[in-house]
């Protein structure tokens, strides 16, 4: 552990002013607090870069780690330090600067990357950083295999999304899959069943059982799944009193994962 004692030291400016500053466009991401930066610990794609620690929280810090072997290095400062150089008081006392260490899985990512079987979720057009974690964390609630983001989709490594994720954001696989034609075109040429949740369906989700290989469509808040991924999905909507024309669209997600997740463990055989 290095002590600093200056705001303004160098080796600390990428945790400076990160309420203002999107990290992501230079290709890195802040994690805050242990609950974070144990996902990013974990993390088959990603890795810390440098851990900011504020000096009450340094003997936590090297309690909690103590087993786990780390290159990175840890600042530690005082707290009013860590809250200058953040611009804002950071009360969980721990920052990490992350970096994806794997490869970069892109719209080329195709069919190859794609899981033999279970549910996957596609996000279109979500631009709101709140319902983008909280979809990650639903995903990695009930099981999803893997997220694919549509090009219009926000960063689910910015702060804020992967702070309302609890850091599944970096446990989940995702990737973008180029435009949502595009991804449901691949994913039905990979036999998926691809299923859009619209309220407009017909089709009831609580009466609805998933196949092996599952694709889930999400859209945005506004103005839900375009018409050109309607039409080549299966509608499914959710059963709710009148008077409301939809859900909002994280609260969609975790009533249909759950639906899919307690349906396929009453279907599997028993173990015991």
């Amino acid at each position: 552990m290095v002590a600093i004692d200056r705001a303004d030291d160098p080796r600390l400016a990428p945790f400076a002013q990160i309420r203002e500053r999107d990290l992501v466009r230079q290709g890195d991401f802040i994690a805050e607090g242990v609950v974070v930066i144990d996902h990013l610990l974990r993390a088959r794609e990603f890795a810390p870069v440098a851990f900011l620690v504020s000096r009450h929280r340094q003997e936590g810090f090297a309690r909690r780690y103590a087993g786990i072997a780390m290159s990175a290095p840890v600042y530690v400062v005082e707290q009013p330090v860590m809250d200058t150089i953040a611009g804002f008081h950071v009360h969980r006392g721990i920052l990490a600067q992350g970096r994806r260490s794997g490869a970069v899985r892109g719209a080329g990512a195709g069919a190859g990357a794609l899981p033999d079987r279970g549910t996957i979720v596609v996000a279109c057009g979500l631009s709101n950083h709140d319902n983008m974690g909280v979809i990650f964390r639903n995903a990695a609630a009930f099981g999803v295999r893997a997220i694919i983001l549509d090009a219009q989709c926000c960063d689910p490594l910015y702060r804020k999304s992967l702070r309302v994720s609890v850091g599944t954001v970096l446990t989940v696989p995702f990737w973008r899959g180029g435009s949502a034609e595009e991804i449901v075109r691949d994913l039905l040429a990979a036999d998926y069943a691809c299923m859009a949740l619209t309220p407009a369906a017909e089709q009831r989700l609580d009466r609805w059982a998933a196949p092996a290989r599952c694709a889930l469509f999400f859209g945005s808040e506004g103005e839900g799944l375009p018409e050109s991924v309607l039409s080549q999905c299966q509608g499914l909507s959710i059963a709710m009193s009148g008077g409301l024309d939809s859900l909002n669209v994280a609260a969609a997600a975790a009533i249909a994962l759950h639906h899919v997740f307690t349906t396929e463990r009453s279907a599997a055989p028993d173990e015991g």
